[in-house]
């Protein structure tokens, strides 16, 4: 029996390496996202400054692994095998919970995790001691340490409120002293700026940050210990004067030594809070097994009580840890995934918005604006108008093809976002208290954001849609951690060995299933088509821009529409609902093609402007008509086998069958007369059009007098004259496509051709 401890310790250990490679996947959004998002610095440079800072924290973190030891229950109540199963039903549970949020992108806390599901597994293995006892719930109070749990969850709640209003109130008064023009303002502001956050930045984290590594002793802590005031005038004097040394001779910008510093310290934050999140658990697991071990008891009666004394963290597992965390960083493409979630919601102007709205985000914005509005009737004009000017941003001339380019928001809100996280979290490590890295850096980015206008009227409800998502993903964290790690728990205590594989087995399938997905939908999103915005100025620039967004959209709807035709005719559900997902993304991505026109329009030459707004507003008519036909025929399909409806009859089947394989040649041609360019094919192309009418309205005929005679299913002649008559809507737009192209490239072709031959 002894065995199965053997075996919890190597699964616990192979478990903290896995912990380790997902938390980081998750937590790296927490420094990297204002360094990335500002473009400051290069990538490497990030990486490198990133990986420094987070080997540092590791050997910082230390005195956190308390947390994981007794911060939720109290050890001396329960026994070396329960203590056991508690850890290992926590690893499990967190293993699983940050992966399956990381393959969907979202942030979420690692802090959080783990305290619920300390305090799930904990709460079922004293609820299975109480039953045993005929207890009831109140007994609950000696097992679980509900004060400590109460102030570290209440904490983690108020650090949202907090790093929200901390992070507008410092980005408002930060853009009223400096402005948009940070680069045009007198270098004696830029220094100022920078001597309060590298000051803030110093204290918070290379003194009270490292203080338990012992790296820094004597004068310098003392001074910072004793007489805080003095270590901080001292401090702002010292940078102030080296910010404008430095920008003044040297030309340097200090917005990015606050960045690169910022990333350092937010990363040394991380690794020296969130550390105890990852591997605390199997540590404290480690220490309890040497201890059990060595006392020669049973563990059905060893006390665990040896868990509420302070206990050291190797250093080499603190080193181990740090090394694996920085390989990940750099590695985990998923890392980068979860961090663009962030900056996508933080970024200046408009944009492809990843969340759409919802009843809660229109309500708030709504009521964010006139609640707005009200207040500003009650500023004077004047003082209004000057505060306004100061956070305006200037209208810049953007060169085409350069806007995606921009960084996501510029360096002084970068510079906020990094310089409150960095005090707030290092304050709370410093302090020994579990706070949610994830929570203050996300809800600080949210609320600069919002100080510094970010969210206009055509972003804001997209944009808090886009919180609150995070937000409840975040009350979702909880819960499912709580009632997981109970779940778990409870299951390996009814069925011992045999569970514990078998759980083991399910979270090694659930986490090679999911990145296989991940890579999966990496593969494709590379392979895929995607639609480009249009950034040509000239007509015939359109026309040669936008053929390669035809050819894709008849290219995949080639496919969808083949892709239909077939699970009608096998009643295969999950093939229409794999379709049905691929034509919604497609008639999404020319939504986003119409949503562009406006920026369109607004770079096109002063020459060009009326054929080319005219062209490219009929193509995108024509492309959304061609969509839409699409989805419709996608979404009968796909209900019609759900709703289980009849299969089609033979005949029917293979009458679709047979204006698939027509309308597959007629789309293989216009997708390689657009991809390749070849638009003197078209005319070709347009001799034949005849035929595909032919044979739908032939298609029609038969059909009726089917319905006449022989059909007995209403809901099947619906569908088969539905499909019909999309597809005839299909070609009518594939044709309007074809003879668009045909007179416009015509007309632009012929005048260049004649002004060639005039030189000549």
């Amino acid at each position: 029996m002894d065995n199965i401890y053997l075996v919890i310790m190597v699964a616990l250990a192979v478990l903290a390496i896995t912990d380790l490679v997902v938390g980081v996947s998750n937590d790296a959004v927490n420094f990297l996202n204002s360094a990335l998002g500002s473009k400051a610095i290069s990538f490497k440079t990030i990486m490198v400054v990133a990986s420094i800072g987070i080997a540092l924290g590791a050997m910082s973190s230390s005195g956190m692994m308390e947390v994981a030891r007794k911060g939720i229950f109290n050890p001396s109540e329960f026994v070396f095998a329960e203590i056991m199963i508690i850890f290992m039903a926590v690893m499990i549970t967190d293993v699983l919970l940050l992966d399956f949020f990381n393959t969907l992108g979202m942030p979420t806390s690692t802090t959080v995790s783990i305290v619920f599901e300390l305090l799930g597994a904990a709460v079922a293995m004293a609820l299975i001691k109480v039953s045993g006892t005929g207890g009831g719930f109140e007994a609950l109070g000696s097992y679980i340490n509900t004060g400590k749990a109460t102030e570290i969850i209440l904490g983690i709640l108020l650090s949202v409120a907090i790093a929200f209003t901390i992070g507008a109130v410092v980005q408002f008064f930060s853009r009223l002293l400096i402005s948009f023009r940070f680069n045009e303002q007198p270098k004696w502001i830029g220094s100022v700026f920078g001597g309060l956050a590298i000051t803030a930045i110093i204290h918070f984290i290379l003194v009270k940050g490292l203080k338990s590594a012992n790296l820094f002793n004597g004068t310098l802590t003392e001074l910072a210990s004793t007489k805080p005031e003095v270590f901080l005038l001292g401090n702002f004097i010292f940078w102030t004067l080296i910010s404008f040394i430095l920008t003044t001779t040297f030309k340097l910008n200090v917005y990015k030594i606050i960045i690169t510093l910022g990333t350092f310290a937010l990363a040394m934050a991380f690794a020296g809070n969130d550390l105890v999140n990852f591997i605390g658990v199997p540590i404290a697991a480690w220490q309890s097994f040497q201890d059990w071990q060595a006392s020669g008891i049973p563990a059905s009666e060893f006390s665990m009580g040896g868990l509420a004394a302070a206990v050291q963290t190797p250093t080499y597992l603190l080193l181990i840890s740090g090394l694996v965390m920085i390989i990940t960083l750099w590695l985990s493409t998923k890392a980068r995934y979860v961090t663009e979630t962030e900056i996508n919601l933080a970024r200046e102007g408009e944009g492809e918005e990843r969340f759409q709205p919802n009843f809660l985000s229109r309500q708030i914005v709504k009521f964010s604006m006139t609640a707005f509005d009200s207040l500003s009737n009650t500023i004077p004009n004047g003082f209004r108008d000057r505060v306004s000017g100061r956070l305006t941003k200037p209208n810049q001339y953007i060169p085409k093809g350069k806007a995606q380019d921009l960084p996501a928001f510029d360096m002084v809100r970068a510079s906020v976002n990094l310089m409150v996280a960095s005090v707030l979290i290092s304050l709370a490590t410093s302090m020994k208290l579990p706070l949610s890295t994830t929570y203050v850096t996300f809800m600080v980015a949210m609320g600069s954001s919002l100080a510094d206008r970010a969210w206009g009227s055509e972003s804001a409800v997209y944009r808090v849609a886009g919180v609150l998502n995070v937000i409840g993903g975040w009350f979702f964290t909880a819960i499912s951690a709580f009632v997981s790690a109970a779940t778990i728990a409870y299951l390996l205590h009814l069925g011992g060995f045999v569970a514990l594989i078998a759980l083991l087995l399910f979270a090694g399938i659930l986490l090679v299933r999911n990145y296989l997905s991940h890579t999966r939908k990496k593969v494709e999103t590379k392979v895929e088509d995607i639609l480009r915005k249009a950034e040509s100025s000239s007509i015939q620039g359109v026309i040669e821009e936008s053929a390669t967004n035809i050819a894709s959209v008849v290219k995949r709807s080639n496919k969808i529409y083949t892709g239909a035709i077939n699970g009608l005719a096998k009643h295969d559900l999950e093939a229409l609902k794999k379709n049905n997902k691929g034509v919604k993304k497609l008639a999404k991505e020319v939504d986003g093609l119409k949503n562009n026109l406006y920026y369109f329009i607004k770079n096109l030459d002063e020459s060009s402007v009326g054929g080319a707004s005219n062209f490219y507003i009929t193509l995108l008519g024509v492309l959304q008509d061609f969509t839409q036909s699409l989805e419709y025929i996608s979404k009968v399909s796909y209900t019609h086998v759900l709703n289980n409806h009849k299969k089609l009859k033979y005949n029917q089947i293979k009458e679709l069958k047979d204006l698939d394989h027509l309308l597959e040649g007629l789309f293989a041609k216009t997708t390689e007369t657009f991809s390749k360019k070849s638009f003197e094919n078209i005319a070709g192309i347009l001799n034949e059009k005849d035929k595909y009418f032919d044979l739908i309205l032939d298609k029609v005929e038969k059909q009726v007098a089917r319905t006449r005679t022989e059909e007995t299913s209403p809901k099947n002649t619906t569908l088969y004259f539905s499909l019909l008559t999309e597809s005839k809507d299909m070609v009518k737009a594939t044709i309007k496509l074809l003879e668009l192209y045909y007179s416009e490239h015509d007309s632009t072709v012929e005048p260049a051709r004649i002004d060639k031959n005039k030189d000549k």
